[in-house]
């Protein structure tokens, strides 16, 4: 294997532990209570709101779906903050993250962006600021983001933005 891919992979490696750690798996419960996934927040009028800034700032929306229960979720969502995508992210999007709770809370808002909640989450969208769905999950890409490593989630989200960017 070439240093820089052994690099690579190490330092993927370190990055996905600490995300593990940070996500909080195998914290208490009152310490994972608290999440990234709001079950109280307006989802369709958050999602406007995004769309109104993407449009001023000439970027699409990332619509995440996911929840506080989920471990994936949660180090997909340590990865868009502190992670090697946080700036990639930050700089060709607009995020917003919409709770899905055990399957039953924001389903149809999924379907309308053509996100199969059932293939697994986190899922994401990506919506033009005229709410046209140029991306999503369909497959399941980012259900298993803990093995993905933060390379893996890093990877997916340069190739939405060079899709989406087009």
């Amino acid at each position: 294997m070439p240093a820089t891919l052994r690099r690579r992979t190490l330092t993927a490696r370190a990055a996905l532990m600490g995300l593990v750690a940070l996500a909080g798996l195998g914290a208490a419960p009152a310490a994972r209570a608290a999440g990234a996934y709001d079950p109280q927040a307006d989802a369709p009028r958050d999602i406007q709101q995004a769309l109104a800034d993407a449009a001023r700032a000439k970027v699409p929306v990332l619509i995440v779906f996911g929840a506080n229960w989920c471990p994936d979720c949660r180090v997909l969502d340590l990865a868009l903050h502190t992670g090697a995508s946080a700036p990639l992210v930050a700089r060709d999007f607009r995020v917003v993250k919409v709770d899905v709770g055990r399957f039953d809370h924001n389903v149809a808002l999924a379907e309308r962006y053509g996100v199969p909640l059932k293939k697994g989450i986190p899922a994401v969208a990506v919506v033009s600021p005229e709410g046209r769905v140029l991306y999503a999950t369909r497959g399941g890409e980012l259900a298993d983001a803990r093995s993905m490593g933060d390379a893996g989630i890093y990877d997916f989200f340069e190739r939405v933005s060079h899709q989406a960017l087009k």
